[in-house]
Order: C-alpha cells, then sequence, then structure tokens
C-alpha cells in the first residue's frame, strides 16, 4: 500500500513523496570484521546468521513513519540508526531512519522481525547529490533510554565509511533501475555495531546524521509504546 510523506528538505522546499516500496539492506559492512561481530551480537540473542552479505528484506511501504510515537506487541523490539536512501523518480535523496526490530521474533524469522514493526525516519532529508562527494565522513549515532529523566545512553557511532558505498548498495538492490532506484522506493542500508552491553531493547531512541563538510544535523527520536496484552 502506497505510504505518502512529507520532508524538509535542506536548501529546498519541502518534498512530498509516495513510497510505493520499502526495503531493509541488512550485513552491509564494508568490513568483514565489523558484519561478523554484529553477526555474533545478534547470534548471542538467538538470531541466525546470513544466508549471504548483504541481504535486502521487503517490507509493507507503510511501515516508513515520521511519527515520534510507535506501537508494539511487546518490550523486546530495539532500534537500528541507519542511512536512508529514496527516490521519489525525480531526485536520490539521502536521510536517517531507524530499523526497528522485534527481537524475540527475530530468533524465528528475520524477515518477519523486521516486517512486524514501523520504521521510524526523520521528517527531514538531504539531496543525495549534494553529499555524494563526501559520503564517507558523514557520521551516525544513536542513544537510548527508558525513562524521559534518565540521561541518555550512547547506543552506537560510525561513519557511512563503514557502509558500503550507498551507490552499491543501490546497485545491488531489487528495486534497481539504470543506476537509480526505481520511484517511490525507500531503502534503509545498513547500521553500526552496538558501543556496548549487546543489541538490547529501549523506550525512547534517539539518532542523529552530521555531515561535517556542509555543516548540517539530521535528528530524531522515537518512544516505543508496548500494547497491552489481552488474555
Amino acid at each position: 500500500m502506497p505510504n505518502t510523506l512529507t520532508f524538509d528538505v535542506a536548501g529546498s522546499e519541502p518534498a512530498t513523496i509516495t513510497i510505493e516500496r520499502a526495503i531493509i539492506a541488512g550485513w552491509t559492512g564494508r568490513n568483514a570484521d565489523a558484519v561478523n561481530h554484529h553477526i555474533a551480537e545478534l547470534q548471542a540473542i538467538g538470531v541466525p546468521p546470513p544466508s549471504t552479505v548483504p541481504l535486502f528484506y521487503r517490507v509493507a511501504a507503510s511501515l516508513i513513519t515520521t511519527d515520534g510515537e510507535m506501537e508494539t506487541v511487546d518490550a523486546t523490539g530495539s532500534g537500528e540508526a541507519e542511512p536512508l536512501v529514496i527516490d521519489d523518480g525525480e531526485r536520490l535523496y539521502l536521510g536517517l531512519g531507524s530499523d526497528h526490530t522485534d527481537r524475540q521474533l527475530e530468533t524465528h524469522s528475520v524477515a518477519l522481525s523486521k516486517q512486524i514493526c514501523a520504521k521510524p525516519v526523520a521528517p527531514a532529508l538531504w539531496v543525495f547529490d549534494e553529499v555524494v562527494s563526501h559520503l564517507d565522513q558523514i557520521a551516525v549515532r544513536s542513544f537510548i533510554r527508558d525513562d524521559e529523566s534518565q540521561a541518555w545512553t550512547p547506543y552506537q557511532e560510525g561513519t557511512l565509511a563503514s557502509i558500503r558505498p550507498l551507490v552499491e548498495l543501490i546497485d545491488a538492490s531489487p528495486a534497481t533501475s539504470s543506476g537509480r532506484l526505481q520511484p517511490g522506493t525507500a531503502m534503509m542500508c545498513g547500521t553500526f555495531a552496538v558501543l556496548s552491553g549487546g543489541v538490547r531493547p529501549a523506550r525512547f531512541f534517539r539518532m542523529e546524521m552530521t555531515d561535517p563538510v556542509l555543516g548540517r544535523t539530521i535528528k530524531h527520536c522515537y518512544e516505543t509504546k508496548t500494547l497491552p496484552v489481552i488474555s
């Protein structure tokens, strides 16, 4: 089902984009040791290793959301800060999203665990052509906390230099067309290892992406609310 969202675009008018397909690119680390480290993190909580790397998962386009709240069936899910590319048919954009994943379900099926959760994204984008020459310098960080009164705990940190070149991921994706994503495609491009303490859930997830060359930052925060269980 198509999903229409409006984004602020740095240096341009806001863009209203109808997302018709959503893809999660997984296991995209440029360094094999980093990929194996993330695989080991997930194996530690019972998640089977991937059949190949990178791996592309299709999820419903309707899961992409700019809302600041998301509802889940249980409290086992956790966020993953990732670069996001969106093609509206005229322009390719770079944004920031969280591949929020149900970790309990992930031990049964990675594909299902990704489909079951909303995918929060920041309501702001950069024009891809403006950043393509220095993508490796762009930094992504995430933070977690379980209560509004708590200080934020650093959770992830890295630069796009540790992720496979985004142009290569676009070319390898199942929705590529002549070196571009098919119009209406949104694709998350992989994440970073957890800084310490392993993969874990948190009520609040905050993420930011910083461009040190152009001096700008995209930020987004969301809260996970657990639905009551009806017996």
